[in-house]
């Protein structure tokens, strides 16, 4: 496979990703994708086409299938975001490798992941969010749902279970957004190197005082052991400090936001405790916060009567997976009472999100207890006041201005 094995479709395939006008709904363009074909035919920004799968059975499959790449070095693998198309072969551990090196890698992790240890710091959740709301509550409306809730719930976990001196959380948390969020690689490309050299700096200080955080552990297990060597210790800090807050702030924003535009659906969550956890559940189905998954073909695949070519652009679409008909009864309709089991919000196969577990926690506890203890929370502005992030970034507001 080299560069010349992909051509520009031409106008046929429309432009991907494409922005939301509606926070919590798929892109206007996306109805044209809703069809017979579990797949369809998309362009990316450098005219380079790509497969488009919508389809949830074939999704799926796909997602667990060992011949589709998610090697972000290989250098046809495809670039959806204009902003990282000089990584100069750059691999993120766990989410940009193949086996077997993505399986080290996760392996070191698991246990530092697991439902009981997340189970056992519920309680400092519900402690965390229960200060920021009376915060929140004190300094009266209107307030930032984002700044004042969403983001300090997931930013001050993380720091926690990590290890990270929360003291510094507006300095990586400014370096995440900078590089999450980049227009040009070489803006995201400086916020790299800033979040790389804070991160070096931590792990050699705990190589030198160790603390108790999952990166203590993972250096004494691991990295004293000769398991994996300081660069990835590094790499691998970077892509957990990011990760497990950039996409879970959007999550509790878009959650609360689908929530009050669904005020009939607030009352399943404050009938019933026990009903929390399948509310979120249907959240992370409806709103799909990840859009998407990139993968490149290794080898011819048949999907859906096609063949997909080895060097083929493959996204899979989270948000159409969610919302296929095939799949779930009206998908297009939040139900809070939905059995919304199945839903890729977190991914499927071998990639499938590793802090999901912790993810849920934090949902359950901050949406749960923001709406019981202001069960009358609506939008300050009008819905398409809501200034919204990009198509390619992961989706949600980018402020969210509430009352009470």
């Amino acid at each position: 496979m080299t560069e010349t094995d992909f051509r520009p479709t031409g106008s046929e395939a429309p432009a991907f990703p494409q922005d939301r006008t509606c926070p919590y709904q798929p892109p206007k363009a996306y109805t044209q994708w809703r069809g017979e074909s579990p797949l369809t035919r998309v362009t990316l920004f450098d005219g380079r086409p790509a497969w488009l799968i919508t389809g949830h059975a074939e999704g799926r499959a796909l997602l667990a299938d060992p011949r589709l790449s998610s090697d972000w070095g290989h250098p046809v693998f495809p670039v959806v975001v204009q902003r990282t198309e000089d990584r100069g072969g750059l691999a993120f551990p766990l989410i940009g490798v193949d086996d077997p090196l993505h399986a080290r890698q996760r392996r070191m992790l698991i246990p530092s992941f697991g439902v009981k240890r997340m189970n056992a710091i519920r309680p400092s959740l519900q402690s965390l969010v229960d200060r920021l709301l009376d915060d929140m509550l004190a300094k009266g409306p209107v307030a930032d749902l984002v700044s004042a809730f969403a983001l300090p719930v997931p930013s001050m976990a993380i720091c926690e279970l990590l290890g990270v001196p929360y003291g510094d959380h507006d300095f990586f948390e400014e370096c995440s957004r900078d590089f999450v969020g980049a227009a040009t690689s070489g803006e995201a490309d400086a916020a790299f190197a800033k979040l790389y050299q804070y991160l070096h700096g931590l792990v050699a200080k705990k190589q030198a005082e160790p603390g108790d955080g999952l990166l203590d552990e993972l250096i004494a297990r691991q990295l004293e052991e000769g398991e994996l060597d300081h660069n990835e210790a590094v790499m691998i800090a970077l892509v957990l400090l990011v990760a497990g807050h950039e996409t879970t702030v959007n999550a509790i924003a878009l959650g609360a936001l689908t929530l009050m535009q669904h005020p009939e659906q607030i009352e399943v969550l404050l009938a019933d405790p026990a009903a929390v956890p399948g509310v979120v559940e249907e959240l992370l189905r409806f709103t799909s916060v990840s859009d998407y998954m990139v993968r490149m073909a290794k080898e011819d695949i048949e999907v859906g009567g096609t063949t997909v070519k080895a060097g083929d652009a493959v996204l899979v679409s989270i948000t159409l997976m969610n919302r296929d008909a095939q799949a779930y009864d009206d998908p297009d309709v939040f139900d809070a009472r939905r059995n919304a089991r199945h839903h890729v919000g977190f991914g499927h196969g071998i990639h499938q999100c590793l802090g999901q577990n912790l993810a849920r926690a934090e949902l359950e506890i901050a949406l749960g207890t923001l709406f019981t203890r202001i069960p009358g929370l609506r939008l300050a502005v009008p819905l398409d006041e809501v200034p919204l992030k990009a198509g390619h970034d992961a989706q949600g507001p980018i402020e969210l201005p509430v009352t009470w």
